[in-house]
């Protein structure tokens, strides 16, 4: 009995070292679960919020691999909303760039339908996953999607990407028509002597930095911003970075076109699959729709032609924002319920070619009807067109020559009225099976289910177009030539 006792005190020895090991490997794993599931402040925009640890040269291989981004701390000076206080006046104005805070930027909750119809919603639209956003709220939205990026690290140098947290849309809102244009694109210019004063510029010369300007590109262009707007777009250092915009010039793409954020932010799947259930089923009367205004002293005629072709149409739906119906317009309940209650919806011009509009008639399933080639998807969204391949847009919308629309030569509704019963149903399921990749998710949750949203589609192909940069692919910059890079990367 007494020789065994050595055997029995190895075997007591493993044990107890294999239950140390086992305690030691839950702690860590316990440890780094809790830092990787940390999410990042819901209160303040800065950037100083935690980031994941950079990784090591001795770390396994893991999903962030490629997909580190850096994000900069932008100086409190340089951050619009930093004055707005949760609970003050200015925060619950809804006129207030403040009130984007709201929601993580995707505005307030709608109220629920009033059930009587006065809202112009007969209960379509649920009670949950919708808000009344600002069409210029991206740069919140996508700063606070950032914010919970999972391979988010303290080290430029590990980083694939610098995420530059700068709202220059809504900077230049404060002034955006000033008769002064230093006092329109000071504050931008200054900020860009910053960015490019830091050292994660120096190593790339800022080709590896993106960000997000919500307004349109003719907004931040010299040539088009004579009375209002900047040049934003225009310095050495904006040219040198991949930025996002809700329209490029698709004749000379130096940026590149997202889609407007609508008013649907869902937290999983199956919130959006339920959603493309309904409007799928929805009944649709009308056979077309408009959801817009004249331009004063017809200043664009092709509104005027719209607003008369609807308004002496039984068939059509018009949501009128002029005399005062701008309040109207700005009802998601109302605009989605008339899209979702029609087959086509007109998007013709505005101030520029494309309409947040567009975007919402998407949500509801409601086919598109463009006037302009530089208004489709397939030319401005390109990352989000349900075939990046396939040049054709006829599957779920249709292009009108403007200018014989101006002539008289065509007729909208009899247009319209052409398509058949089947050849709608299968335009509106291409539409509705489009909904994901025009949508936003919900930027304060984890989002539940595999499914990539316009969000998604755009960061990744951001990232891949920075690593092809840092690879040497495309065409090497010259001075401010950085444009023609990105028209060879856009192909």
């Amino acid at each position: 009995m007494e020789a065994d006792y050595p055997k029995y005190l190895l075997y007591g020895l493993l044990v107890l070292g294999s239950w140390l090991l086992s305690c030691l490997l839950h702690f860590q794993f316990v440890h780094l679960y809790l830092l990787s599931s940390q999410p990042g402040s819901g209160a303040a925009l800065n950037a100083s919020s935690f980031h994941p640890a950079a990784p090591s040269a001795a770390d396994p291989p893991s999903s962030c691999e490629g997909r580190y981004v850096y994000m900069l701390d932008v100086p409190s000076r340089f951050d619009v909303l930093s004055g707005c206080v949760e609970g003050s006046p200015a925060f619950l104005d809804e006129h207030s760039v403040c009130s984007l805070m709201v929601n993580a930027g995707m505005g307030p909750v709608l109220p629920p339908a009033t059930g009587d119809g006065s809202d112009g919603d007969s209960g379509l639209i649920p009670n949950t996953g919708w808000y009344n956003t600002n069409q210029y709220a991206l740069e919140v939205i996508a700063h606070n999607r950032m914010r919970r990026y999972e391979c988010l690290t303290d080290d430029p140098a590990a980083a694939t990407a610098v995420y530059v947290p700068y709202y220059p849309a809504l900077e230049l809102q404060e002034h955006l028509c000033d008769l002064n244009f230093t006092v329109r694109d000071g504050p931008s210019s200054e900020f860009l002597r910053w960015l490019s004063s830091r050292p994660q510029w120096a190593a790339f010369g800022g080709r590896d930095h993106f960000m997000v300007a919500a307004k349109t590109t003719w907004m931040f262009r010299m040539d088009a911003a004579v009375f209002c707007g900047n040049a934003f777009l225009e310095h050495p250092e904006s040219g040198n970075m991949t930025v996002l915009t809700y329209e490029t010039n698709i004749w000379e793409p130096r940026d590149f076109a997202v889609p407007y954020p609508s008013y649907f932010h869902p937290t999983s799947a199956d919130e959006v699959a339920a959603w493309q259930a309904r409007a799928g089923a929805a009944e649709r009367p009308w056979l077309f729709a408009f959801a817009g205004a004249r331009r004063a002293n017809g200043t664009l005629l092709i509104r005027d032609r719209i607003v008369d072709a609807c308004g002496s149409s039984a068939r059509c739906r018009l949501v009128d924002c002029s005399q005062g119906g701008d309040s109207t317009c700005r009802s998601p309940r109302r605009v989605v319920s008339a899209f979702a209650a029609s087959r086509f919806c007109l998007q013709p011009r505005g101030d520029s070619y494309m309409r947040r509009s567009s975007v919402d008639a998407i949500m509801a399933g409601c086919i598109p009807v463009f006037f302009d080639e530089a208004s489709t998807f397939k030319e401005q969204y390109r990352w989000h067109h349900p075939d990046q391949d396939s040049s054709d847009h006829r599957r779920y919308s249709v292009l009108i020559d403007p200018d014989q629309l101006l002539q008289g030569k065509v007729d909208i509704e009899e247009v319209l009225a052409r398509y058949t019963d089947e050849e709608v149903a299968a335009m509106r399921g291409e539409v509705i099976k489009m909904i994901p990749r025009f949508l936003y998710e919900d930027p304060r949750v984890r989002f539940q289910g595999d499914m990539r949203d316009a969000f998604d589609i755009s960061f990744d192909e951001v990232m891949g177009r920075i690593t092809r940069i840092k690879n040497g692919k495309g065409v090497k910059m010259q001075g401010n030539s950085l444009w023609l890079n990105a028209l060879l990367l856009t192909q």
